[in-house]
């Protein structure tokens, strides 16, 4: 009886029911509801997407022997948190993408806004990784396995999970990232956001941090591979003298795999941490709604272009790919690694002669003494 005398009035006594904003709602849902349905398609696609490729990357490393060096190891490094990506975050943001609402309350809310920044942080700093990888590998091929060793890439990814945690979980959770003393998303009990607040400081600080500086290096390491590349190119073209064909295709492909590879990072993220600066230079509320909906999943596209960028383009991998799919497809048992590429040579005289009649590697040294290859070209990036 209580209850029921207190019920007419409960709706005028909330202070979170707005009568006329959910007349309003319920006249648009019918218009807004095919428009939902197109956005939910397109983002469960992109979520598939993400952990279908990053789970055949770490499968194709895990199950064959040839695929197991140390550039693997940050690929799968970077598929791994892109699968995190996909798994803990992206489901989430879909909801709250398509909802515009967050029913788990703040404490989550929190957590899930600071896993979204330290995997896509991560994410981005194991690209840098790659590209440095194949900077070393090009620029110093006699030295590298002294340089990148197994500790010192134990290092890098310890320094990577290090510096994502200290941008996300640490100034999220103590407020850093706020204008005021205040942890983000703690207001009123009846607020539906879930957004992740900046300020000026850890606008510019995280900016520089996560991309600004790795986009400057990439940019620098993989002009540095293009040019020796070139260089090489030129030289081998020199002594072959008139068959300049095979390594002026290989610039050619070394060109376009890093134009690739640099261009979809710029595409992806370069529109969300302009937005993101901005938001921290001017104020959070000045950038909200759809531009900043579309330019945070253009970021996380980039989890999905990784498997494709990092994997397919290259040649070993592209065949641990065909081998895992004819797999699934016959249901046989696989083996734990695939066969050569080469077959062996026969011994005896007749391996002697077929060994004989095989095209000599071409060795040469610029005026520094560093010893150029033709198979050189093959490594700008462990792409082709």
């Amino acid at each position: 009886m209580r209850a029921g005398l207190l019920h007419p009035c409960s709706d005028t006594m909330d202070p979170c029911y707005n009568h006329t904003s959910s007349q309003k709602s319920n006249h648009t849902s019918s218009q807004v509801f095919p428009l939902q349905v197109l956005v939910g398609f397109c983002l469960f696609t992109l979520i598939v997407i993400i952990l279908c490729g990053n789970i055949i990357v770490c499968l194709a490393v895990t199950l064959d022997r040839r695929l197991r060096s140390l550039t693997n190891c940050i690929i799968v490094s970077l598929a791994i948190t892109d699968l995190l990506l996909g798994l803990l975050v992206l489901p989430f943001s879909a909801l709250y993408e398509l909802t515009k609402e967050w029913p788990f309350g703040s404490i989550l809310c929190n957590i899930y806004t600071s896993l979204d920044v330290m995997l896509c942080t991560a994410s981005i700093l194991n690209l840098l990784m790659i590209s440095l990888d194949r900077y070393f590998a090009v620029t110093t091929p006699l030295r590298y396995r002294q340089v990148v060793t197994p500790s010192r890439v134990a290092v890098g990814l310890a320094v990577i999970w290090t510096v994502s945690l200290m941008v996300s979980f640490l100034p999220i959770h103590l407020g850093w990232n706020t204008n005021g003393t205040a942890v983000q998303n703690t207001g009123p009990s009846c607020s539906k956001e879930c957004t992740l607040a900046v300020n000026l400081v850890y606008g510019l600080v995280d900016g520089l941090l996560t991309f600004y500086i790795p986009l400057g290096i990439m940019c620098i390491t993989y002009y540095r591979i293009l040019k020796i590349a070139r260089e090489q190119a030129k030289r081998i073209n020199h002594t072959w003298g008139n068959a300049p064909v095979p390594p002026m295709v290989k610039e050619h492909k070394a060109t376009v795999t890093l134009a690739v590879v640099l261009g979809a990072f710029v595409v992806c993220w370069f529109p969300y941490f302009t937005m993101f600066t901005y938001r921290g230079v001017w104020g959070d509320s000045r950038v909200k709604g759809t531009p900043m909906s579309i330019v945070l999943w253009l970021g996380y596209a980039n989890s999905a272009l990784n498997p494709i960028l990092y994997g397919t383009l290259n040649r070993d991998f592209r065949v641990a790919y065909q081998h895992l799919l004819r797999c699934w497809r016959t249901r046989r048992p696989r083996n734990s690694h695939l066969p050569p590429l080469q077959k062996a040579q026969p011994r005896g005289r007749q391996g002697q002669g077929r060994q004989e009649g095989k095209p000599l590697k071409l060795e040469v040294r610029n005026e520094k003494g560093t010893l150029l290859t033709d198979g050189a070209l093959k490594s700008t990036g462990a792409f082709l």
